[in-house]
């Protein structure tokens, strides 16, 4: 039986398709680094609902759900086939773990799902299933929502969350330029953690960690990470790759967890 580790992404602005940079090249080295699965499942904070949602569509479409971007990012199509039956396969697996969902074969791809993927896979020939993230998701329940999900790594499927290691949105838009000391203590401190495979200070990040509010004065971009940490079948070896800070206060970092893969500084396999 072939085993995916998990994986969580730094997806930072939507503007990060057009301006892929360190990180960008280092998803795609990732993705082919890794072996091909059969299927994504991704969880990102850009669908969220009342309870959990599984996509069912056999070919979900490409969401622009942001404004004020330039033109060409709404030019971009990421045509990645689904994958209804992993999707019933993932409603089975979450009953299993206590967690009702339902399948909705209308929601296609928000930007938090395609756009790191089209760094990842960008012949967009991996189908992909995204899981809604419910409204009043706290840090234990995203956990759970990982572990509910862990048993589809067992099945070659990559479980992804998506997310950003530190947003700020505020300081974002007021245009920071140079980088913010506060978002890259949040991250070691993060990063500390995760090659430490300290599972409960993780879930205590947001409590615990120097900066949390200001790094997250909301948690549903940091929430992600605990999905994908839940959906891990091991948190070590862990493989960090960072990816700088963008506009000053976004940080780019994505970790994979359960493998050890080598990426070096260009975003080539090592």
């Amino acid at each position: 039986m072939k085993t995916q580790p998990a994986l969580f992404v730094s997806h930072g602005a939507p503007t990060f398709a057009l301006e892929p940079g360190v990180a960008g090249a280092q998803l795609g080295a990732l993705g082919r680094a890794l072996r091909k699965p059969l299927a994504v499942v991704i969880v990102s904070p850009h669908w969220q609902t009342r309870g959990v949602e599984i996509g069912a569509a056999s070919q979900p479409g490409t969401v622009h759900d942001f404004g004020g971007f330039p033109s060409a990012l709404y030019q971009i199509r990421y045509p990645a086939p689904g994958a209804p039956g992993v999707a019933r396969r993932v409603q089975q697996a979450l009953g299993d773990a206590g967690i009702q969902a339902s399948l909705n074969e209308r929601h296609g791809l928000d930007h938090g799902a395609w756009v790191p993927l089209m760094h990842l896979f960008p012949d967009a020939d991996v189908p992909v299933v995204q899981v809604s993230m419910p409204v009043d998701l706290d840090a234990a329940q995203a956990f759970d929502l990982g572990r509910g999900l862990a048993a589809l790594a067992r099945e070659d499927v990559l479980v992804i969350g998506s997310g950003s290691l530190t947003h700020n949105l505020y300081e974002f838009r007021t245009g920071a330029v140079e980088e913010a000391a506060y978002a890259r203590e949040f991250s070691l401190w993060v990063r500390q953690a995760v090659v430490e495979g300290d599972r409960d200070r993780l879930v205590a990040t947001l409590e615990r960690a120097p900066h949390a509010r200001r790094a997250h004065p909301t948690s549903e971009h940091f929430l992600p990470l605990l999905v994908a940490l839940g959906a891990a079948q091991d948190v070590l070896p862990a493989t960090v790759l960072d990816g700088g800070i963008r506009h000053g206060v976004l940080a780019m970092e994505s970790y994979v967890f359960g493998a050890q893969v080598g990426i070096d500084t260009a975003g080539s396999p090592a």
